[in-house]
C-alpha cells in the first residue's frame, strides 16, 4: 500500500489478505481424534492431580487448626486443674494458729532489722 493507494486499491489488498489467510487456514490438516482425545485426557489428569493437590493441602490445614486447638484447650485445661489442686490444697491446710502467726510475723520483723 502506497500513499497514493486509491480506496479500490485497499479494498482489493484487504480481501487478497482475507482469501490469502481462508487458504492458509483451509491447507491446515484436520485434527486427529485420537491425538485431541489423549491431550484432552492428559488435561483431566493435571487438572485431577492438582485438585488432589489442593484438597490434601486443605486438609492438612484444618488439621493443623484443629491441633492447635486441642493443645490450647489441654493446656487451659491443665491450668483449671492447677488451680482446682492449689485450692484443694489450701482448704486441706488448716489455717496457721495465733502462735505460728506471731512467729511468721516476728521473722519478717527481723528480717526487716537485718536489712537495715
Amino acid at each position: 500500500m502506497s500513499y497514493n493507494s486509491t480506496f479500490q486499491d485497499r479494498l482489493k489488498s484487504s480481501a487478497d489478505a482475507k482469501t490469502k489467510a481462508l487458504e492458509k487456514l483451509r491447507a491446515k490438516p484436520a485434527l486427529d481424534p485420537a491425538v485431541v482425545a489423549e491431550k484432552i485426557a492428559k488435561r483431566e489428569a493435571k487438572e485431577a492431580a492438582e485438585a488432589a493437590k489442593r484438597e490434601a493441602k486443605r486438609a492438612a490445614i484444618e488439621q493443623e487448626k484443629a491441633d492447635k486447638i486441642a493443645a490450647a484447650e489441654a493446656a487451659a485445661a491443665a491450668i483449671e486443674e492447677e488451680k482446682a489442686r492449689a485450692a484443694a490444697e489450701r482448704k486441706a491446710k488448716a489455717p496457721p494458729t495465733a502462735a505460728e502467726l506471731k512467729a511468721i510475723r516476728d521473722a519478717r520483723y527481723a528480717a526487716r532489722k537485718a536489712r537495715k
